[in-house]
């Protein structure tokens, strides 16, 4: 019986120490510095407002899921890989989309990738020429497909304007602009490319396909 108080002092003294030492451990851990590296577009402050969620988080705990899941709304960031420097610091190499045109889509305006998925738009100088596109993107996704089947030179196209009748029209960087038929246009893209570098075909501006095995000049 005499024991007992000696060893409810002990336990005492145990714990009292002990949730210390542990709270101490914990902030050891603490993420309290964030470096970016590898981005080419976006600004690091840009990415660091986006990391800025995991400061303060167990570093040793990270959850690369969980981060993944909360990045993909910010969609300009196509990946990212994360090096953990203990005791708190985490570098983050980022992979960012390259947009391959502008879509203006249920009146709202993306960055569109090579996956024919929307990127949030922002103002970036060396992305403002990109060609536009008037249009949805499944209809859209169905024309990329059948350009990048025949190497069609995409570099020369401005701008892809889809009509309510499902027909698309394409205006070149010359102001040539092709008018296409509603199905089966690869043919009409074809035959554009053939004629395309032929000097007589130069005072032309429209290539109207619309009627189908004929081409109508203007």
């Amino acid at each position: 019986m005499k024991n007992k108080p000696i060893l409810g002092i002990a336990l005492f003294i145990l714990f009292s120490t002990f949730i210390p030492q542990h709270k101490f451990t914990i902030n050891k851990f603490e993420i309290k510095e964030i470096k970016i590296e590898n981005n080419k577009i976006l600004k690091d402050q840009e990415l660091i407002k986006i990391f800025s969620f995991l400061y303060n988080q167990n570093i040793i705990f990270l959850n690369t899921y969980e981060i993944k899941k909360k990045i993909s709304q910010k969609s300009f960031i196509k990946n990212f890989e994360i090096k953990k420097i203990y005791p708190n610091k985490l570098v983050v190499k980022v992979f960012e989309e390259k947009p391959i045109a502008i879509i203006f889509e249920n009146n709202n305006k993306y960055f569109l990738g090579k996956k024919i998925n929307l990127i949030e738009y922002l103002e970036i100088d060396s992305y403002k020429n990109l060609p536009k596109i008037y249009g949805n993107r499944e209809d859209f996704k169905t024309l990329y497909r059948v350009l990048k089947k025949i190497n069609f030179p995409l570099e020369i196209i401005l701008e892809y304007y889809l009509f309510n009748s499902k027909r698309w029209n394409i205006r070149l960087a010359n102001d040539k602009i092709i008018k296409l038929p509603i199905k089966d246009y690869k043919q009409s893209l074809k035959n554009f490319m053939q004629i395309r570098a032929n000097r007589s075909f130069d005072k032309y501006k429209i290539f109207d396909y619309r009627i189908k095995d004929q081409l109508i000049l203007k």
